[in-house]
């Protein structure tokens, strides 16, 4: 199984940054991405952000010029650089990494516990 670990959120003023932390860990063949969802209360989860291992990025408009995703593949981690935060931004942050382990050769989505980020106008 794969486990991942977030760290990073919290509270922050509209116009300010915060930077976001998700590792990896756990008995995985690989990882062909990681990256960030989000959800707002009675929403669905959105795509923030993901990195694919060869480097490939896809971003959601909404963040697009604001937040920045990078990638440490040698340690699994993958981070989000929020910056020029605005109140549309409150969420649940989500990490995801799309594995293979080698009780589930197939590629799957696995998901973190999720950090509040809460940015106040």
């Amino acid at each position: 199984q794969v486990q991942l670990m977030e760290s990073g959120g919290g509270l922050m003023e509209a116009g300010g940054s915060l930077r976001l932390s998700c590792g990896a860990s756990g008995r995985f063949v690989s990882i062909s991405a990681m990256g960030w969802y989000r959800q707002v209360l009675g929403k669905q989860r959105e795509l923030v952000a993901a990195e694919t291992t060869s480097g490939n990025t896809n971003y959601s408009d909404s963040v697009k010029g604001r937040f920045i995703i990078s990638r440490d593949n040698a340690e699994n981690m993958v981070y989000l650089q929020m910056n020029s935060l605005k109140s549309e931004d409150t969420a649940v942050y989500y990490c995801f990494a799309r594995a293979r382990t080698i009780s589930w050769p197939s590629e799957r989505d696995y998901w973190g516990q999720g950090t509040q980020v809460t940015v106040s106008s």
